[in-house]
């Protein structure tokens, strides 16, 4: 019967029935193992839908977007209609016929890669693409083998020679995109074009158009967690002097563009160039190679810190920031000594407003730089101490 216990008729009988018994596990043990398998698995799922949705921020942050999940339409090159635009150039016509450049992931990732591998050193390298109306498509990147500076960086014979050999072998392999545009990093004084890199970009313009100037700056890349990039062409001469006659000279107040050392550098070559609106594109292939990056170094994510990653560019900004406070002080003080006339206290009042307000924005945004590292560093702290904590 069912609930019946087994008869033995002796001793030996009784010894053997048990040890034929199988062994069943413990209630609360067996409860516990699944317990500790199912907060695996859940720990293991929230893990990657973290992943996920840093994968998405950053994404959004650098507003990269999917092309035609079954066409990836950016990538096909119409020859025919790159001739037809060459033929018409208008460009030529307009000085501000392009407005936008479309930058691929990958082309972005390889600028961004090689800016921040140049340390405190200007990199150059080329971009690859076409043209579609009044935009730059740029499908690809390819650093150059110079030597830069913390200031400058200039292509020699070796590179041009690099240049040519690596477009050979990219027409070889089927790809037929032209160079586009040339990129170098500023590294910590923002993305705009300095006097030399208006020549650059001037000559170029004149003889291999269309082409495209890209800015990268490495360190707020890292201190920021988006690319700070900027896409620039220069103006023909003689519009830029019919502009500055007509008084139309762009102008800057130089907050937090360039640091002090450079913003009379950048406000002599304003003028001369304007910027165009960048935008990130990727295809379905790079779609999932980004997410096998993302998934293979998001460790490195969570342990490093802007605050360790950028110490150097985050000492440059406390010395600029005091070099704008003497600055500004002084400034006061001369303007409290000269003042005259009727007017001069009004017009002196409203100047040391400005200088003040200016001052008080960049310590602003110093101080919520390294608070934001701060408090990044201390949610890594509290998660990762409560984790060990009840693992013990």
């Amino acid at each position: 019967m069912a609930g019946r216990r087994p008869e033995y008729h002796d001793e030996n009988d009784r010894q053997e029935g048990q040890a034929t018994s199988p062994t069943l596990p413990r209630t609360s043990t067996f409860t516990s193992a699944i317990a500790i398998s199912c907060k695996q698995i859940l720990l293991a799922q929230n893990r990657a839908d973290k992943m996920e949705t840093a994968l998405k921020s950053w994404e959004l942050d650098n507003n990269v977007k999917l092309v035609d999940p079954k066409r990836d339409a950016l990538y096909n090159l119409d020859l025919d209609a790159q001739k037809e635009a060459m033929n018409a150039r208008p460009w030529s016509l307009n000085p501000n016929h392009f407005k936008n450049v479309r930058i691929s992931a990958v082309a972005l990732i390889k600028m961004v890669m090689h800016a921040r591998s140049g340390g405190n050193l200007e990199v150059m390298g080329l971009m690859q693409g076409y043209v579609n109306g009044d935009t730059f498509i740029v499908t690809d990147a390819f650093r150059l083998p110079v030597e830069g500076t913390e200031t400058r960086v200039n292509a020699q014979g070796d590179a041009e020679e690099y240049m040519v050999e690596y477009l050979s072998l990219c027409r070889e392999q089927g790809r037929m995109e032209n160079v586009v545009g040339w990129y170098h990093s500023h590294p910590g004084y923002g993305c705009w074009l300095s006097g030399i890199d208006v020549g650059t970009q001037a000559l170029q313009q004149q003889f291999q158009e269309p082409f495209l100037a890209v800015v990268i700056d490495p360190d707020r890349t890292i201190n920021a967690g988006k690319v700070d990039i900027g896409a620039f062409r220069t103006y023909p001469e003689n519009y830029v002097k019919e502009k500055e006659g007509g008084g139309g000279a762009v102008t800057s107040d130089g907050w937090q563009e360039v640091p002090l050392a450079k913003a009379a550098e950048f406000g002599a070559h304003a003028s001369k160039y304007y910027s165009l609106e960048v935008s990130h594109f990727k295809s379905t292939l790079e779609s999932h190679l980004l997410e096998l990056l993302w998934h293979k170094y998001w460790v490195q994510t969570l342990s490093q810190s802007p605050l360790i990653t950028n110490r150097d560019y985050g000492n440059k900004q406390m010395l600029d920031l005091a070099s704008r406070i003497k600055e500004t002080t002084t400034q006061v003080a001369r303007q409290a000594r000269g003042a005259s006339g009727p007017n001069a206290h009004i017009v002196g009042t409203r100047k040391v407003d400005g200088l003040i307000a200016k001052l008080v924005k960049d310590s602003n945004t110093v101080a919520t730089q390294e608070r934001t590292g701060l408090v990044s560093m201390e949610v890594k702290k509290k998660i990762f101490n409560d984790v060990g904590a009840n693992a013990s």
